[in-house]
């Protein structure tokens, strides 16, 4: 897992759609911290700083460490709100983390060994079904990512969760089914080559005795 991030906050006082609106106008972003058996905790945060931490791409994915006027919450992300016009953030939710918590998050997948897998040096195309796994994992051992070997794959294999080895403390959330992550499958090309095959091999009928003489 990526180093906790550190976001400074501060104490939003006072609620609602004004006061939002307010503080967005002031560069700053409305938050709330909840769960861990506490009250909800109102908060904002800088503009400029929330979306630099949402530019290193596993801002979702890392647990942030919330300073509040010196004393720091440990949280995760969990979900971001963000203007339909401007695309910038308008409003942060965090979960709050107790040291033993587990959490249900968002791992992107990679795929190592391409230049091994004899389906893809034949021109195979590698058909990626999920490019995350939804896994729940203990709050302080998430992983960066999940990669996958792919290592002897040929044209027609498939990949499913079964065969993926995940990190200690951690699992799948979906357990009612061995779901496919990717298919390796053959380039366009390929199939057109091996349909145009087929289709030059023409029957040969059968033909009994000489052919007739012509005028017979």
């Amino acid at each position: 897992m990526s180093d906790a991030l550190t976001l400074p906050a501060e104490a939003r006082e006072r609620a609602g759609k004004g006061a939002s609106r307010v503080l967005r106008r002031e560069g700053r972003v409305p938050a709330v911290i909840y769960g861990g058996k506490e009250e909800p905790t109102p908060i904002h945060v800088e503009a400029k700083e929330l979306v630099r931490q949402l530019g290193t791409g596993h801002f979702m994915n890392s647990i942030v460490m919330i300073d509040i006027g010196g004393r720091s919450v440990r949280a995760i992300p969990k979900d971001v709100a963000f203007d339909p016009v401007s695309d910038r953030p308008i409003h942060v939710d965090f979960l709050r983390l107790s040291k033993d918590s587990k959490i249900q998050v968002a791992v992107p997948v990679l795929f190592t060994n391409e230049e091994a897998s004899p389906g893809l040096k034949r021109g195979g195309v590698l058909n990626v079904v999920r490019h995350e796994l939804e896994l729940v994992c203990e709050s302080d051992k998430i992983p960066d990512d999940i990669t996958i070997d792919v290592t002897g794959k040929e044209i027609g294999d498939s990949i499913h969760i079964s065969e993926v080895t995940l990190p200690a403390g951690a699992e799948s959330a979906i357990t009612d089914r061995d779901f496919t992550i990717a298919t390796l499958v053959a380039p366009s090309a390929l199939k057109r080559a091996e349909g145009e095959g087929d289709a030059d091999e023409v029957p040969a009928t059968e033909q009994g005795g000489d052919a007739p003489a012509a005028g017979e």
